[in-house]
């Protein structure tokens, strides 16, 4: 009988067929019985009669003994685990109790076995002492586990703090951007954009990376945790059943996973993206192949951008007619000015900041200088102005 129940079995027995209650229905005069062996045992009566005391019920439809019924099912369940721990305790070959556990082995026996060929003169010890030992060399494989998932778990925490770093960091990284580029005019659009793409890819691309390696340390979490339960479900096992899964126990404890690691370079890289947007604002600048741009032009008495002959200086601009400008002071330098989006291209002499002639034009497409050296005197030198 289980020791957790005060009951004897008799009295959870319905009185009509002498077994465990099944669905008990409980009658006005307190008697309780199945509720199909009642509805045998009224079959063909005029009402309904307890069986034991003949008194009649006022109730065609009797109500279900609650209480009752959740004593039988655990005083069931209860005998079940009782006939089968029962079971498990008796040796399968020769019906004797298990008392024995053979150290070469591995596994529990009985005193018939211990004498028998496949045990003679093996090392035994008792059921407890080697339950006792066993369950020893497990828990110091336990701790590195545990110590092993509070690693994984800890990288898991940094890997989506990173996550959400570098959503965090993309975002204002795209705000410094945008304010670098707040600063040029609209022929830098476009390159901000193409910065911007190039940090959405990077974003992805790292996100991608981090997302992968958190779904890694999510499976290797898994796996751990599997294991470690695993462990300790068999420690707080029963000792022959504790025993009996004892091999296959010690391998699934053997991990072979690597320590986890933080994925290098998955930050978004700032500097990458505007350490060297100063450089390349200035070199396209300077460059002249913008919308508005300017040259300084260092020449001699000859020709120089179709600039010179004497005192006497002509400015061409097909198919109009040449323009002849008469100047009081021969020009060292002579700056070229393009305002692209006003059409008009300038010729002044920055020593003086004075124009010497401005030609108008509606541009339509990228203008570029072409600047010819026919002096065999002095070279022409290209000098980059400073745009204001």
């Amino acid at each position: 009988m289980a020791s957790r129940f005060s009951l004897p079995e008799d009295d959870l027995s319905c009185a009509v067929c002498c077994d465990v209650f099944k669905d008990p229905v409980i009658l006005s005069c307190s008697h309780s019985f199945c509720k199909a062996c009642l509805q045998e045992y009224c079959r063909g009566k005029a009402g309904k009669e307890c069986p034991v005391c003949r008194r009649r019920s006022s109730r065609a439809d009797p109500p279900c003994n609650l209480v009752l019924k959740n004593l039988c099912e655990a005083f069931l369940q209860e005998r079940s685990r009782r006939d089968s721990g029962e079971s498990e305790e008796r040796c399968n070959l020769h019906n004797e109790t298990l008392k024995l556990f053979c150290l070469e082995d591995k596994q529990p026996i009985c005193v018939v076995c211990q004498a028998s060929r496949k045990h003679k003169n093996h090392d035994c010890c008792p059921i407890d002492e080697a339950a006792q030992d066993h369950r020893e060399e497990l828990q110091t494989v336990l701790k590195p586990l545990q110590k092993k998932l509070k690693v994984f778990n800890e990288v898991k925490e940094i890997c989506d703090e990173t996550a959400k770093h570098i959503k965090s960091r993309a975002q204002s990284t795209e705000r410094l951007i945008r304010k670098e580029f707040e600063k040029l005019h609209q022929f830098l659009r476009e390159e901000e954009e193409v910065r911007i793409a190039v940090l959405r890819e990077e974003e992805e691309q790292k996100s991608q990376m981090m997302k992968e390696k958190i779904e890694e340390m999510s499976r290797e979490i898994s796996s751990l945790s599997d294991t470690i339960r695993a462990l300790v479900g068999e420690l707080r096992a029963e000792d022959i059943s504790f025993l009996q899964n004892y091999k296959s126990t010690v391998v699934r404890t053997q991990c072979t996973l690597p320590d986890p690691h933080l994925v290098s370079g998955a930050l978004i890289d700032v500097a990458k993206h505007l350490g060297n947007l100063q450089f390349r604002r200035k070199k396209k600048v300077e460059s002249g192949f913008w919308c508005l741009s300017l040259w300084c032009v260092s020449h001699c008495d000859a020709y120089a951008y179709d600039v010179g002959g004497d005192i006497r200086y002509k400015v061409e601009s097909p198919p109009r007619p040449d323009i002849q400008l008469t100047l009081r002071k021969k020009p060292q330098r002579i700056r070229v000015k393009l305002d692209w989006d006003r059409g008009t291209l300038s010729f002044s002499d920055p020593d003086n900041n004075t124009c010497l002639h401005t030609i108008t034009h509606t541009f339509t497409e990228r203008v570029f200088p072409y600047l010819l050296n026919e002096c065999a005197l002095q070279p022409l030198r290209i000098l980059p102005g400073k745009a204001s």
